[in-house]
């Protein structure tokens, strides 16, 4: 039996062991495109829009820049930390919880943001939304047993 059929305990606080290495150079060229294009290669994803999100590793302390569909809310942008319905949090938003502040790239609009994870009322009023924008959310969902956090970025100003 190869250590990958090894049944883990999953701590849905820490990232999936896989292999990142395709995902990183995915999203390095994502990443340098968008950038290169002020979004216009890179910024939908089907109908749905892209923005990049710049982190701080809540281990390293390093910059980590992430490609993520987005919903406008008013003046905030919302998020979905679904890891493809993965049984534990993308980095990103572990990061986040770690240190909430972060930067957004629009296009060519860049804004500090803060993070928070939406309240029951938010994430029911705005689940639909997200769904509708993006209907693998609603598969994503029914893959996990956790339930993939709705996360808000408010713009300072």
């Amino acid at each position: 039996m190869s250590v990958e059929n090894k049944t883990q305990t999953v701590d849905k606080n820490r990232p999936a062991r896989r292999s990142n290495t395709g995902a990183r150079i995915f999203t390095g060229i994502h990443t340098f495109f968008y950038r290169l294009s002020g979004g216009r290669l890179g910024g939908q994803f089907g109908k749905s829009p892209v923005l990049l999100l710049t982190t701080t590793g809540r281990k390293t302390g390093k910059q980590r820049t992430t490609p993520l569909l987005y919903l406008k809310d008013g003046d905030n942008l919302v998020l979905v930390a679904s890891y493809g319905g993965a049984p534990t949090h993308p980095v990103w938003w572990l990061n986040l919880q770690a240190k909430p502040e972060a930067k957004v790239e629009i296009g060519r609009q860049k804004l500090r943001v803060t993070a928070r994870q939406a309240n029951a009322e938010e994430r029911a009023r705005l689940w639909p939304l997200l769904v509708a924008m993006y209907p693998s959310y609603a598969e994503y969902q029914k893959k996990t047993t956790r339930e993939i956090p709705v996360v808000i970025l408010h713009p300072e100003n």
